[in-house]
């Protein structure tokens, strides 16, 4: 029986498929390999099986290394959402907008705090916009910060 390039494409939707109902984002790029070979064999028909293979193991290798080596760090969470209270307290923003007649002031992060990048806040000190200051305390949806020395 000799392989031909539509097999190796029904493979590799076959595993791609089962990512699915296996979820752990490594059988999708065994899937991906299969389909480069399958349209490789599209180009270039008398591969022999061996080469075939050769070529799925290193295809779907390579694709799983730069998954995880490259595209993987760069989807990492990096905000602060559902972090505890304690991780978020010390987190420095930079003053955006000072708080005056009664209303509250605005902070930026650099890097979300719970979720967004401003927030509202109180602040004892007299700030002005430019000032770094620090999360010492959350009172619901207004962060309590105090200007950093």
């Amino acid at each position: 029986m000799q392989i031909l390039y539509w097999h190796w494409l029904v493979f590799g939707m076959i595993l791609i498929i089962l990512e699915m109902v296996v979820p752990s984002f490594t059988i999708f790029w065994f899937g991906l390999g299969a389909c480069l070979v399958g349209g490789l064999m599209l180009l270039v028909a008398d591969l022999s099986a061996s080469v075939q293979l050769l070529l799925w193991a290193l295809f779907s290798a390579g694709f799983t290394y730069l998954w995880f080596r490259f595209l993987k760090p760069r989807m990492t969470d990096r905000t602060n959402a559902g972090m505890a209270r304690e991780a978020v307290l010390g987190q420095s923003g930079m003053v955006v907008k000072v708080p005056e007649d009664g209303r509250r002031g605005t902070v930026r992060f650099t890097t979300p705090v719970l979720g967004a990048e401003e927030w509202q806040f109180i602040c004892n000190q007299d700030v002005s916009v430019g000032d770094r200051v620090h999360i010492v305390e959350i009172s619901g949806n207004t962060l309590v910060v105090e200007k950093r020395k």
